[in-house]
């Protein structure tokens, strides 16, 4: 959103001051020197995501993303970790492994993958295992992941989870709301729906 707001700079990397790439074989030309240079973990992160969605002039390759995600999660990316958990989950590119799925999901829920928890409960609700899927999901609420507070609305309404909880798990949301909420955030907010934390 900084880049977007700057005053007749637009396009300059905040950092560096350079010039934003004009076209897609330099963007990848970048990554590849920031992985070369400092094995950098966004960049090893974004090559698979554009590797997996062939993008900026990449193949599709999702053996190669997949390869890439988990350069990047060995390096702390937990946001890798979920992907290869959804790949999995959905069996895009690869076989349908709910187990892998779930081991990918708990990696990145381990380094507070808010989404990665949520999924976690939804695979323990799919299993039978209520009180493991709750308490996943009262774990992404208080990380203010919204779906999470739905599900435990949803499970209080079909009798699978209590009054209490659903009161717990919305008051961890709205403190996580609180806690992060800042004049720049809300200026972001408002400039574009992706931006939108509430």
């Amino acid at each position: 959103h900084a880049i977007e707001k700057r005053d007749g700079r637009v396009g300059l990397c905040p950092f560096c001051r350079t010039p934003a790439p004009t076209s897609g074989e330099e963007i990848i030309e970048r990554m590849q020197k920031r992985i070369e240079v400092v094995n950098d973990t966004n960049a090893i992160y974004n090559l698979g995501c554009n590797y997996y969605h062939a993008a900026y002039g990449q193949p599709q390759n999702r053996a190669k993303a997949l390869e890439l995600w988990h350069r990047a999660g060995e390096l702390g990316s937990a946001t890798s970790y979920y992907l290869i958990g959804v790949v999995y989950d959905l069996g895009e590119g690869v076989g349908r492994d709910e187990k892998k799925a779930t081991y990918y999901y708990e990696l990145a829920a381990t380094e507070s993958r808010e989404m990665a928890r949520h999924n976690l409960g939804m695979s323990e609700g799919r299993a039978g295992n209520i009180d493991r899927a709750l308490k996943h999901f009262m774990i992404a609420a208080g990380f203010g992941e919204k779906a999470s507070l739905e599900k435990i609305k949803e499970m209080f309404m079909a009798g699978e989870a209590t009054k209490d909880d659903y009161a717990k798990a919305l008051q961890a949301y709205q403190a996580n709301l609180v806690e992060i909420k800042s004049h720049q955030r809300d200026e972001a907010a408002a400039a574009h729906e992706i931006y939108k934390y509430y």
